[in-house]
């Protein structure tokens, strides 16, 4: 019988490989393709020629302009990995680093909008002659273009940049104080805490989160502090779960055992041995529920029941490109389309790559 060899599995995600000739035993024989500096260096000037090409040759037709500059970013960004790859080694994801430096360059921008030379994004009447759905154009006075008021969609996205952001990390912050304290409770006491946290948590997840949004939506007024409030609701019951998880598994951990064995209090132990254990995945997975929250104030906004027009929201951004609006000027929809995207697959990515980082199945003592 043949000796059976293994071999790393190589996937998508990891591979400048080649097959280049099969074992008699049938053991594939793998050789990685080195990447190379000249190669990425030249993809990287070929795709900043193209999109610099695109944007200034290609003006007069939005769509071929588009795809033109979305092409030379692809090429920009495989020469950019290849050089990242020889600089850093096969383990470099220009795709994180670029996730983390859109969201660092949003925040900024939205801490700072006051301070940029931004156009008009909320008071109609400073915006009566500047042009009505002006197309996105990055050398005009406009660069994403105006909406139907005349107000600058720059503008908007960064200002509504504030709303979104404020509101569900508000939301993940108060769902992850008072889910991650009422799951430690309820996985450290367990009993009759444990049972009326998990009835209490089945009852939240039992309605549908549209319905319960809307609901409270009808009650409350539609102010940043009422929609956290209200999206909390949606982030309470995954954090009460994950805290309850990680201190059922941390619980019985040798430190926490040699604690109570010295004396120590319940509250002593919670606090000082559970606590920090269960904190740091509970903040990786904030990461991925901020995007969830983003969404869900977007599409509140988009039905008029969160941030009201004309304060701008992604949200209602996007509803004025309702009905034949969209067909006519899609740059009005695709701006505020493209930012929340970018923003919610930049929140995922980080925080799946947190989550792995800090998953205590994973953690040694």
């Amino acid at each position: 019988m043949s000796e059976i060899v293994e071999r790393p599995v190589v996937t998508a995600a990891t591979a400048d490989v080649e097959v280049v000739g099969v074992h008699p035993d049938a053991e594939v024989v793998v050789r990685r393709r080195q990447p190379k500096a000249w190669r990425g260096a030249a993809l990287f000037v070929l795709g900043v020629a193209i999109a610099v090409v695109a944007v200034l040759a290609i003006r007069d037709n939005g769509w071929i302009q588009l795809v033109v500059v979305v092409v030379g970013l692809g090429v920009w960004f495989a020469g950019a990995s290849e050089l990242g790859r020889v600089r850093f080694g096969p383990g470099f994801d220009l795709l994180a680093w670029l996730c983390a430096a859109w969201l660092v360059a949003l925040v900024l921008a939205a801490i700072f909008a006051p301070l940029l030379p931004l156009g008009e994004s909320e008071d109609l009447t400073k915006s009566i002659l500047a042009p009505a759905n002006e197309r996105a154009d990055l050398l005009s006075e406009y660069p994403l273009g105006t909406n139907n008021f005349g107000l600058d969609l720059l503008a908007r996205v960064i200002y509504g940049a504030r709303a979104s952001l404020v509101v569900s990390i508000g939301a993940v912050l108060i769902g992850m104080v008072i889910g991650g304290a009422i799951g430690v409770l309820a996985g450290y006491f367990r009993r009759a805490i444990d049972a009326v946290v998990g009835i209490g948590t089945n009852s939240l997840l039992a309605v549908p989160p549209l319905i319960l949004l809307i609901a409270l939506a009808t009650v409350l007024e539609p102010t940043l502090y009422n929609i956290a409030l209200a999206l909390s609701l949606l982030a309470l019951p995954s954090m009460i779960r994950m805290a309850r998880a990680n201190t059922l598994t941390f619980a019985q951990r040798e430190f926490v055992l040699a604690a109570k064995s010295m004396g120590a209090s319940s509250g002593r132990v919670m606090l000082r041995e559970i606590v920090p254990n269960v904190v740091l995945p509970l903040a990786s997975y904030a990461m991925v529920m901020v995007s969830v929250l983003i969404v869900a104030e977007a599409s509140l906004s988009f039905l008029g029941l969160g941030v009201q027009a004309p304060s701008p929201s992604w949200g209602n951004m996007i509803a004025e490109g309702e009905g034949e609006a969209f067909k006519q000027h899609p740059h009005i929809v695709l701006v505020p389309g493209t930012v929340l995207f970018l923003t919610v697959f930049s929140f995922n990515l980080l925080g799946e790559k947190a989550r792995k980082r800090f998953d205590p199945r994973a953690a040694k003592l």
